[in-house]
């Protein structure tokens, strides 16, 4: 995505007046962050005409479906006009009924785009019938789809959840829509590997059908404002950037988690990686993406000191660092509401314009730099060229 340059809104955010009421500041928040996503993406309604239709579809994880995918409850809920938090309550746990109360669906935080005009989830698949009623049931309209294809049947658009699971079926959830040439959003990982990343990507340009895929990192207000900082010049050129997510990392799930810190990396530093290496102790890893045309961007999994955050990132100009966590005016829920709202914004511009807002590069080379960093750690943390894992 594009930022006008000299946009500068968002540290005006980061702190409260005294003399502000907490409502009033929230409010002015809100507000705020609206204008900086119209400035980013202008344009999200889709007129008087029909509604969009949201086909919503879970995947598996390892062959199994899931009783409820938050992903998909979290990240689609924004696309329907109307919610049963009665049933919210009845099916999910405290947590996700908490978010839909204080933020989903909190007229105070709807960045005066919530939920969006002229949209709705037309039906819902999962492979889990029961699973699928579920979801059917918190939001009122939304059909069960028996079959992928009766869900791309009744759809404009395809939005794809996943909830910490490796891709491994992405394809067989993503082809039926992208055959048709719907506009398809797939979480991340798109892919488990290179290939499979590459299959998606190659099947929706033959079809002539939009796709994107990012982590939620991507759409942090932090790392939109880096983006922004980038763009007008202001602090001189960027230098290098540092993404850190907390969590104990493990091999497996570097495959997973692994991409929230090489999303922010890639997005702020672009695609044209070189090669990879990667150290890995105690529950914590440490990656190097390296250019041949500029200072590398540095990864971390599991780093002690940004538990308390979640992740945090940092973007180094010549003149200037700016740091950030994903809580916006120390609220962390509040933050993870934004980015959940942008990057369903941004899909919906995609929808709109058909044309991708993330690079099918980076896309390919997010999986890649995962795929690197794992053989560098199987061979003694060496630095792999990306050429070896993309073939």
């Amino acid at each position: 995505m594009n930022f006008p340059a000299g946009k500068r809104v968002g540290f005006a955010l980061m702190q409260s007046p005294a003399t502000t009421s907490r409502r009033d500041f929230l409010a002015a928040t809100t507000a705020a962050l609206a204008t900086a996503a119209s400035a980013a993406d202008p344009l999200t309604t889709f007129g008087p005409r029909k509604p969009l239709r949201i086909g919503v579809i879970s995947s598996s994880i390892n062959g199994k479906p899931q009783r409820t995918n938050g992903h998909t409850y979290h990240f689609a809920q924004g696309f329907h006009p109307t919610v049963d938090l009665k049933m919210i309550e009845k099916h999910l746990s405290k947590g996700p009924v908490d978010l839909f109360k204080s933020h989903f669906r909190n007229p105070k935080e709807d960045f005066a785009k919530l939920p969006f005009d002229n949209t709705v989830i037309s039906a819902y698949y999962d492979a889990d019938p029961t699973s699928a009623q579920m979801f059917a049931d918190c939001f009122p309209g939304v059909a069960v789809a028996r079959t992928l294809d009766e869900l791309v049947k009744n759809s404009d658009a395809i939005w794809v959840g996943d909830a910490s699971g490796r891709g491994e079926d992405h394809f067989e959830l993503c082809a039926p829509g992208l055959a048709k040439g719907l506009p398809t959003f797939c979480d991340k990982p798109i892919g488990g590997t290179v290939a499979e990343t590459r299959r998606i990507l190659d099947f929706a340009k033959k079809h002539n059908a939009p796709i994107m895929s990012s982590s939620l990192y991507r759409h942090q207000f932090g790392t939109e404002e880096a983006l922004r900082m980038k763009a007008s010049g202001e602090f001189g050129s960027l230098q290098y950037v540092i993404s850190c997510t907390g969590g104990a990392y493990s091999y497996p799930s570097w495959f997973i988690y692994g991409q929230h810190p090489v999303w922010m990396c890639m997005t702020l530093c672009g695609p044209g990686v070189k090669a990879v290496n990667m150290y890995a102790r105690e529950g914590a890893c440490h990656a190097l993406m390296t250019y041949d045309d500029r200072m590398p961007a540095e990864v971390w999994y599991g780093r002690p000191d940004v538990g308390p955050t979640y992740c945090s990132g940092s973007a180094h100009f010549t003149k200037k660092t700016y740091e950030w966590t994903p809580a916006v005016n120390g609220n962390y829920w509040f933050g993870h509401h934004y980015q959940i709202f942008r990057m369903a914004q941004v899909f919906l511009k995609m929808v709109e314009t058909r044309v991708e807002p993330v690079p099918q590069q980076e896309i390919l080379e997010v999986t890649a730099v995962i795929a690197a960093a794992a053989k560098s750690l199987n061979e003694r943390s060496r630095l792999v060229d990306l050429a070896e894992v993309l073939g």
